[in-house]
């Protein structure tokens, strides 16, 4: 029988306990040097390859660990450097200013990486000089080898680099074209240095664009393998099916195919006969983006099924591990919980008990894993009844009476200002939450330092002259887990961090049972802040859709059955916050776009559920009552008819780090709710200046009817200071009060 052999993708690299976060912001608040930087950096760099080498993988990956994002450092390797950041050392200190922006100039744009929570700095191409500037990937390839690990170097495809990139006068092909002979460079030296294959990410190959991308993609590989490289490369492929007709015409070594989230389709297609056997196929079986047991009795039929369609087959998790928590080893959980969970480590020794079975014969470890899944499995955890039908997905009255009975309530003035939500996590705040948790305070010293703090930032915002106020969320550790911990049916661990963006990680709460809002959850500090002032106060939710995608979902039942359990049990604080006086309601859902499926047959489907939740979670209350909601960091064009039909009073959306380009999807459609388009990038410790506010409201205005239009940062500003909070949101409020009076003096 063939042998089997495992590989992995990519590994998170956070650390267990989040040394990298901990590492590159110590390094921006200058505690440690470039150099100490860089000798943590490796030794977690180490640790991480050590690791996968104790779980008995084949190949383990390099070039996936990173200083930022592994986009952004396909842009270094290559020179794509922002024209206003060129003429520097491509160096780490310029990485780390693309990805957040300096005194002088705005961060690069950050979109979300495909479907998932993970955010790329998008490549941008004006007036680059595309050259290899430093190969730090075959740096890190003998970094392996000098630990005696077999790896592979893994680098993001031309393909896709160039199709989640942005500017430049040169087409698409032209593009493609002028990084062939660099990226030959690279894998030539990579291939010299001893690599036995790489892995090419080419995501965008599962997309619905994928076939305009087949002849530059057939160029592009042709041109490897005359180099001599084609047997050395093996295009990776994840979150989708692929094309793998095509795919099969590529003279290279092998596919990476996605057998979790495909549908089915990837081993029809095989089975279809699409794929040479003479190609290998690199199997993606373990699900890389959820934190459940594998079926491992499912993935050996599936195993035994490829074998009869490949001459070699590697198995590996479905995408990179990136997505999931490092390890379970530190956690403390039930037991009859804890069986039914994988983190990485954990997913790497599926593969191993995998590999055993198939290539000695060694059932051990496959039966101790099986019988976990199969303990967990037996639990019941959905005895819940729900009368979904009870609660209402249409608001009383149309929005243009909304408006009306909103506005002799709340009486705001032109052009209201506002912020998304959360104030800055000082050193303080973190300290007496987790001197809290860990009862080393009372409960009543937490809610009197928690009242001070909210009374303090209510007087900030009057002194600045906000016209909505918000409690500034210093109670809660992130908008998805502080739900989790306080909803039923939900699990929050304690080491589970993922990466969302460069050092910002989340702690993704784990949805195992039936959703229930058992108590009021924001209700004590929101009423509590609108005893302090006449301005009104927004009360702050996070939505169905979000808390769904930035959860790890249970699996047993359909998605959109647990999107809509959310739903029912945010609408209960919805009218909780409603009935203690609260008018304005901000329920955030800034994952509903990365949510949408890859493939467009699938979008009606998801964006109809996700309107549904959305609806059932906030049309119950009254017409006064002004329902907001938030979204950031996508491409809304696709979804507009979807942002319309949740039919909220105000939506935010980020515009600052996309330059305005969002407002052109507004220029076709007549969008008649109410909209803030964020005007500054709450991501950059930089000051924004008035011009620049001013110039993102007029250019908005252009498009936006003013009577609906507000104005406000592009996000929530927990990781900021709070001197760059007063500074940044009294330069919106000047800016705002300046267009005011042009306004008045225009019609008077």
């Amino acid at each position: 029988m063939m042998t089997i052999t495992t590989s992995n993708l990519g590994f998170p690299r956070l650390g267990r306990k989040r040394e990298w976060k901990k590492a590159i912001e110590s390094y921006w608040a200058q505690r440690i040097s470039l150099d100490e930087l860089h000798e943590q950096l490796n030794a977690l760099h180490k640790e991480n390859l050590l690791l996968q080498k104790h779980y008995h993988l084949d190949s383990i990956p390099v070039g996936d660990f990173s200083l930022y994002d592994h986009v952004l450092d396909t842009s270094l390797l290559f020179n794509i450097i922002p024209e206003r950041f060129q003429g520097r050392p491509v160096d780490t200190d310029l990485l780390f200013d693309i990805a957040r922006g300096n005194k002088e100039h705005v961060a690069s744009a950050l979109i979300k990486w495909f479907n998932t929570n993970y955010h790329y700095i998008v490549p941008e191409w004006d007036n680059v000089e595309p050259q290899v500037t430093h190969n730090t990937l075959l740096e890190r390839y003998e970094f392996a080898q000098s630990l005696n690990v077999e790896a592979h170097p893994v680098i993001l495809g031309p393909i896709t680099f160039v199709a989640l990139s942005k500017g430049g006068t040169q087409s698409f092909e032209e593009k493609v074209e002028t990084l062939l002979p660099l990226y030959r460079q690279v894998l030539t030296e990579l291939v010299e240095a001893g690599a036995s294959y790489i892995q090419i990410d080419e995501p965008i190959l599962v997309t619905d664009d994928s076939a305009k991308y087949e002849a530059i993609t057939k160029r592009a590989y042709d041109d490897f393998a005359e180099a001599g490289l084609g047997d050395k490369l093996v295009i990776q492929t994840y979150f989708e099916r692929a094309n793998i007709e095509f795919l099969n015409t590529l003279p290279v070594k092998g596919y990476g195919l996605d057998f979790v989230h495909d549908n089915g389709y990837n081993l029809a297609q095989i089975q279809s006969g699409y794929l040479d056997k003479e190609k290998a196929i690199y199997a993606g079986i373990i699900d890389g983006r959820n934190v459940w047991t594998a079926d491992l009795e499912d993935k050996k039929h599936l195993i035994e099924t490829l074998l009869d369609y490949t001459d070699e087959l590697v198995i590996q998790p479905s995408s990179s591990l990136l997505h999931v928590p490092v390890s379970l080893d530190d956690e403390q959980l039930e037991e009859a919980i804890v069986e039914g969970l994988s983190f990485a480590t954990e997913k790497l020794d599926e593969l191993d008990a995998l590999k055993r079975l198939f290539n000695d014969n060694d059932a051990d470890k496959f039966n101790t894993l099986q019988a976990r899944y199969e303990r967990f499995n037996q639990q019941d955890f959905k005895n819940a009844e729900y009368d979904f039908d009870a609660v209402r997905t249409t608001r009383q009255s149309p929005f243009e009476t909304r408006r009306v009975a909103q506005q002799e309530h709340l009486q705001l003035p032109d052009l209201p200002t506002t912020t998304i939500g959360s104030f800055p996590q000082s050193t303080e705040v973190r300290k007496q939450r987790a001197d809290w948790k860990n009862q080393r305070i009372s409960d009543t010293e937490y809610r009197t330092f928690l009242e001070q703090e909210i009374a303090r930032w209510i007087r900030i915002q009057e002194d600045i002259g906000l016209d909505v106020f918000v409690h500034g969320e210093f109670e809660r550790n992130d908008m998805v887990e502080y739900f989790g911990e306080r909803l039923q049916g939900f699990l929050v661990t304690k080491y589970g961090w993922v990466q969302s963006y460069g050092s910002r990680a989340v702690k993704p709460p784990i949805i195992y049972g039936d959703v229930k809002w058992t108590e009021p959850i924001t209700v004590a500090e929101t009423k509590y802040a609108q005893s302090l002032t006449a301005h009104p106060v927004k009360g702050m939710l996070t939505g169905p859709v979000t808390i769904l995608n930035w959860s790890f979902e249970r699996v047993d039942i359909p998605r959109s059955r647990v999107q809509d359990q959310i739903a029912l049990a945010i609408n209960e604080e919805v009218l909780a916050l409603e009935e203690a006086g609260i008018r304005i309601i901000q329920v955030d859902e800034p994952a509903l776009r990365e949510g949408l499926p890859l493939r467009s047959e699938y979008h009606e489907d998801y964006l109809q559920k996700a309107v549904h939740s959305f609806r059932l979670a906030t049309s119950s209350v009254a017409d006064a009552t002004q329902i907001h909601t938030h979204m950031c960091y996508s491409q809304f064009g696709q979804i507009i008819h979807a942002i319309r039909e949740l039919d909220a009073d105000v939506i935010s959306i980020e515009t600052s780090r996309s330059h305005g380009d969002l407002i052109k999807d507004f220029e076709d459609i007549t969008y008649d709710l109410g909209i803030g388009l964020g005007v500054y990038d709450i991501h950059s410790p930089r000051i924004p200046t008035e011009s620049e506010i001013t110039s993102a409201i007029t250019r908005a205005l252009q498009n936006i009817d003013r009577s609906l239009f507000w104005v406000n940062p592009d996000c929530g500003l927990k990781t900021r200071k709070e001197e760059e909070v007063k500074d940044a949101l009294s330069v919106l409020v000047e800016a705002v009060r300046h267009l005011r009076e042009d306004n008045l003096e225009e019609t008077s």
